[in-house]
């Protein structure tokens, strides 16, 4: 194999489509655009427009709020916390908090903390610290001989300011975007 030996596989780049240049091309005189009409022409945008009646998205009551407040937490099973100490990535002596979740690749980053959930078996013996847990998966740590502690999970204020201010710029910009189709 020599650099000058190097191309693509059979099939791989397509050569582009000449429209308009006569019959034998299977796309000529109306260039796969169909016959006459507004949609034939050039600078067209009629998705959405209704031939100016009020459209159908206005005429439809708005429904629902985007709480800003709302926290978004880390789902995690007690059953994936089982798997994580079973492969030896969780230390079963140590207390278990996001911190620990995220340097044994349970979760990515904290976001609002850890919220415990109830699915599969625990049979290792944790001290837990999470932000909020299920009556069930709260349970099945007692069941197995752990404990659970319940915190509110704090956050670097300046990390979530900023987070917060990020997060409002976007739904600032989707708002507008909206408001531009409509």
């Amino acid at each position: 194999m020599r650099l000058n030996e190097l191309k693509d596989n059979p099939g791989a780049t397509q050569p582009r489509k000449r429209v308009g240049r006569g019959i034998g091309s299977g796309t000529g005189k109306t260039a796969g655009r169909g016959h006459k009409g507004q949609k034939s022409r050039s600078g067209v945008a009629v998705k959405g427009f209704e031939g100016g009646q009020m459209p159908i998205h206005r005429r439809l009551p708005k429904r629902g709020f985007n709480n800003i407040f709302r926290k978004d937490y880390n789902e995690v099973n007690v059953g994936r916390l089982q798997r994580a100490v079973d492969e030896g990535k969780l230390d079963a002596s140590k207390p278990v908090n996001s911190a620990a979740l995220i340097e044994a690749g349970v979760i990515r980053k904290p976001k609002n903390g850890v919220r415990l959930l109830a699915k599969g078996a625990l049979k290792a013996k944790l001290a837990i610290e999470v932000a909020g847990a299920s009556k069930a998966a709260i349970e099945a740590v007692e069941g197995s001989g752990g404990s659970v502690a319940v915190t509110p999970f704090k956050a670097d204020e300046g990390e979530a300011k900023k987070d917060n201010a990020a997060k409002a710029d976007r739904r600032k910009t989707k708002r507008l975007e909206r408001s531009k189709k409509g």
